[in-house]
């Protein structure tokens, strides 16, 4: 198997060393090879890095665990997922936090055009039900990739739902690929990996523990272009992945409910603190993201007009061909160019009136 592999695993199992600090090192030394082959003073230079944790690096010597796993992933045709992979979610990239190892079995892309994470309650009202399936029905005509956690409630109904209407959906796990939480979603799981995929930044063997599902809900929220929460109390794990969301400048979208149901009070929670925009159906999410109208995107823009424009400039026009509004943070994930870049071109485009700038960051193409 591929030594730099072998690295890149041990990476995330030294300790005192996080997602955080690995991207780092990685800016400094390009591989994680190369930070297993540093010296202790060029590790202990690195901004965060000290003695301490160079030490931790120098000292590692658990590649018996690493060896397992990549033997585990051989044997289950599981795709490792380093953050220097181009499979890997570019979404992610985005987040501060985002992990850098993650494991992948599936057929759905992580970097699909359009993708919505659906998120609410493990014990929904009948209303909450029926919202879900509606949503997710409705939704699917948007050709969306759906994601949740494989949690009991809301998020297994969207699974579900998703793989009734024929839309990849990805599982974001808690634990390790080796099993499946919980068990009683085996039968959904397994369809989602022939209609979606199961995701999670574990190795095999780490047990669903209390603590793995907040750093799960990241994944949940940065993976997507926006984050639905349909029902949730005022605490619990709908919200977290809300204000994780909201962090990655991630649209949140929520169902309101009625003032005096707990069902709805994490949602109403989140529109009253303007944390989340107040939705009643698909439609207000489709317009939004400017899903709404295929016609429109099937409108070619005019040859003539791309002739005067620079390489950056069209490339980004043309993003907005198949989505009339976009967040500036997208400009930089499809297009790979550099903030400054980005930025000359979006006011030479705005000055040529083919944008016109937003609120939150958001740019309109001029019809």
């Amino acid at each position: 198997m591929p030594q730099e592999l072998m690295y890149q695993i041990a990476l995330t199992r030294i300790p005192l060393i996080g997602d955080v600090i690995i991207r780092k090192l990685l800016e400094t030394f390009g591989t994680a090879g190369n930070i297993f082959k540093a010296k202790k003073q060029e590790l202990e230079r690195i901004e965060t890095v000290g003695s301490v944790r160079a030490n931790a690096i120098r000292g590692f010597r658990d590649f018996d665990a690493v060896e397992k796993e990549m033997i585990f992933i051989e044997k289950y045709r599981i795709r490792p997922l380093f953050c220097t992979d181009p499979d890997y979610p570019q979404r992610l990239q985005y987040c501060y936090d985002g992990p850098v190892m993650l494991y992948y079995k599936g057929s759905a892309s992580l970097n699909a055009g359009r993708i919505v994470s659906v998120v609410g309650t493990r014990r929904p009202s009948a209303y909450g039900k029926k919202i879900c399936r509606q949503l997710t029905e409705e939704l699917a005509a948007a050709q969306i990739t759906l994601v949740s956690g494989l949690a009991y409630g809301i998020d297994i109904l969207a699974h579900q739902t998703a793989l009734q209407a024929g839309i990849p959906t990805i599982g974001v796990l808690a634990h390790g690929l080796d099993r499946i939480y919980p068990a009683a979603h085996k039968q959904t799981a397994t369809a989602m990996i022939e209609q979606g995929g199961l995701l999670t930044d574990f190795m095999s063997g780490q047990l669903p523990d209390k603590q793995n599902f907040p750093k799960r809900n990241r994944i949940v929220a940065g993976l997507c272009d926006a984050t639905i929460v349909v029902e949730s109390g005022l605490q619990g794990g709908s919200l977290i992945t809300a204000d994780l969301a909201t962090g990655y400048n991630r649209d949140v979208f929520c169902i309101p409910g009625q003032v005096d149901d707990p069902h709805a009070a994490g949602c109403n929670h989140l529109i009253k603190d303007n944390k989340a925009m107040l939705i009643t159906g698909a439609t207000d999410i489709l317009k939004m993201m400017g899903w709404e109208n295929s016609a429109r995107r099937a409108v070619p823009l005019q040859r003539e007009l791309f002739l005067q424009l620079s390489d950056n400039e069209q490339q980004i026009l043309q993003l907005f061909q198949d989505k009339p509004q976009r967040h500036l943070e997208e400009l930089y994930l499809h297009t790979g160019l550099s903030g400054s870049q980005v930025a000359t071109a979006v006011f030479n485009l705005e000055m040529q009136s083919l944008l016109k700038s937003l609120p939150g960051q958001r740019y309109e193409l001029v019809q």
